[in-house]
């Protein structure tokens, strides 16, 4: 009996295995492009210019500190926004990171000075109830790198607490890299 069972139970797991993981690769959502994160960012007629930065080992160490976080390297890319007279209107980066098991990406956008001025979810692939609003990243706004902790300067959500602490990272990191290799070279 059980040899005349065995192949309807592997049918079932089986079922049941592509019904969750079809549900669970569904979640994921993809809100702007590249392209229209850089119009949200500086807009539509903004001229945009890759800025690598390298950093040196000092500068990494530097802006870890600062951000209370680890880069994944050496190398940072913003995007700086110039008008068509050539004014520069600020840096927006784009950064991801896992936020439980599955990634999110956000737009920074900082003023030519460095501070915080736009943060934008460009994908969230994690359940949409895990997702930080708009509200609460307009919270951010202008913070200085040492008042983006959470529970230090910033308020939770509750039941997104992963994704808060993701978002917070990759702020901090962004406005490090800005105020550690950016602003001293006086761009």
């Amino acid at each position: 009996m059980s040899r005349t069972l065995l192949p309807h139970r592997v049918l079932t797991l089986a079922l049941l295995s592509l019904l969750f993981g079809t549900s669970m690769m569904s979640v994921g959502e993809v809100f702007y492009s590249k392209e229209e994160a850089f119009e949200l960012a500086f807009g539509k007629d903004a001229q945009i210019e890759n800025l690598p930065v390298f950093l040196t080992d000092e500068q990494t160490a530097e802006v870890e500190k600062m951000a209370h976080a680890k880069l994944g390297g050496q190398l940072f890319t913003f995007y700086e926004g110039h008008n068509k007279n050539g004014q520069l209107l600020g840096y927006a980066a784009i950064e991801s990171k896992t936020v439980r098991t599955q990634p999110e990406t956000l737009l920074i956008v900082l003023s030519p000075k460095g501070e915080l001025v736009k943060t934008e979810i460009l994908a969230f692939h994690e359940p949409p109830e895990y997702k930080p609003s708009s509200a609460w990243f307009a919270t951010l706004l202008h913070k200085p790198v040492s008042q983006l902790k959470l529970d230090q300067g910033v308020d939770g959500i509750s039941g997104a607490t992963l994704s808060v602490r993701a978002s917070l990272e990759g702020i901090r990191k962004a406005i490090a890299v800005h105020q550690v290799a950016v602003a001293p070279e006086g761009r």
